[in-house]
């Protein structure tokens, strides 16, 4: 078994590009997963891994077996060059490299009446992984990054998806091309804002449609509001006009699954 000791090595140097710079990420193809449970959800969500590196002090080689028998190369690192390396505090002792997906509209699987997510121009890794995370738990049929600013393969938001990205199906693309893929679909698409917007609880969620929301600062761009279907909004009973995109997201989609599991 291959071993590598020293944060010199070409190779694990290669890595620390990888993990620090959305250019190397897209150019190689590639990007670090860290965490056990982590790299068995991309194993889950059919993410191809070429190599496991792991820590002998937490993880020990006969616990790597299921990895081997996938054909995925193991390299035993040092305590150094895992704490280069790994992005969180707490310490697992394992990390893969993983070929990313497709984010092309075309490649999405959608159900006959499916349920999707829109973030336009979503900054923050931080809301960006919580809106996977809701995206999970509502079970939707996918997440779309409307103009995405941000790598979504960046190792925050992985971090701050705590896994949801690989439990989603995930697609990019600009405003335009997003609009022109939910109209060839007829799937209907409700934008949330202030201006000429209905309570979200009296739309009709349960067929095919879309969520879609803006950043917190400027919100959703004309275009989205010109093309929805339905302009929504979210009545605020106190002294602030907005709440965290990810909190929005979850009361509009847990309602369209209330109103889809009671139809």
């Amino acid at each position: 078994m291959k071993q590598i000791a020293s944060i010199q090595n070409p190779y694990i140097k290669s890595l620390i590009v990888l993990q620090e710079k959305s250019k190397a990420r897209k150019e190689s193809g590639t990007f670090l997963i860290e965490g056990q449970r982590e790299i068995e959800l991309a194993l889950k969500g059919n993410y191809q891994l070429q190599t496991i590196l792991f820590l002998p002090e937490f993880i020990a080689p006969h616990q790597l077996t299921s990895f081997s028998k996938l054909n995925i190369e193991l390299i035993e690192i040092s305590k150094e060059v895992y704490q280069k390396l790994a992005y969180r505090d707490t310490t697992e002792g394992i990390l893969a490299i993983a070929k990313s997906k497709s984010l092309q509209l075309s490649d999405l699987k959608l159900s006959d009446h499916p349920l999707l997510l829109i973030a336009e121009a979503p900054e923050k890794p931080g809301n960006i992984g919580a809106l996977l995370r809701t995206a999970d738990a509502a079970n939707l049929d996918a997440v779309i990054i409307a103009n995405p600013k941000s790598d979504i393969y960046n190792p925050n938001i992985i971090r701050s998806s705590v896994g949801g990205l690989f439990t989603n199906q995930i697609a990019t693309g600009t405003t335009s091309e997003i609009i022109a893929f939910l109209k060839s679909k007829k799937i209907a698409f409700y934008a949330t804002t202030l201006q000429n917007a209905n309570l979200y609880y009296t739309q009709d969620f349960t067929p095919a449609c879309a969520i879609v929301v803006g950043t917190e600062a400027t919100g959703l761009s004309q275009e989205w509001r010109d093309e929805a279907t339905q302009n929504i909004i979210i009545p605020m009973q106190g002294a602030l006009d907005s709440m965290n995109v990810s909190v929005a997201a979850a009361i509009i989609l847990f309602e369209a699954k209330r109103q889809r599991n009671f139809k």
